[in-house]
């Protein structure tokens, strides 16, 4: 029934500046306001909508997730950029660097936006 569709994702922010300036400028994705005010992000395979929230509370799970060839890399860049990668020492483990290796995905890596919302680096390589 839904087979045909596009389908797109959305979430909130608590502040559409901060969200910009991340989205468009650390992570390096193409975005725009739309004529609703929300912002659309476009990492060239899908769509996301984040649209502004007062009350805004994160989810305790990954909102949105980018394929990467090389994980290492990629968390050198953004790090460099100031992001700050998640450690995790429990069932999941991460390294100092904050990349955790398992057989699938076959390495992960979580991060925050601003507003908290979690994202993550999963390699897939060709």
């Amino acid at each position: 029934m839904l087979k045909n569709c596009d389908a797109f994702s959305t979430f909130s922010t608590n502040d559409m500046e901060k969200a910009k300036e991340f989205y468009g400028n650390i992570l390096g994705l193409h975005l725009k306001e739309n004529s609703l005010g929300l912002l659309e992000l476009d990492p060239g395979h899908c769509s996301v909508l984040i649209y502004p929230k007062e009350d805004h509370h994160p989810a305790e799970f990954t909102v949105l997730n980018f394929y990467v060839p090389d994980i290492e890399e990629q968390v050198d860049e953004l790090t460099e950029k100031g992001v700050k990668f998640e450690q995790y020492d429990g069932k999941i483990r991460t390294d100092a660097r904050g990349i955790h290796r398992g057989s699938n995905p076959t390495a992960i890596a979580w991060f925050k936006d601003p507003a908290g919302n979690l994202l993550s680096l999963i390699e897939q390589k060709n």
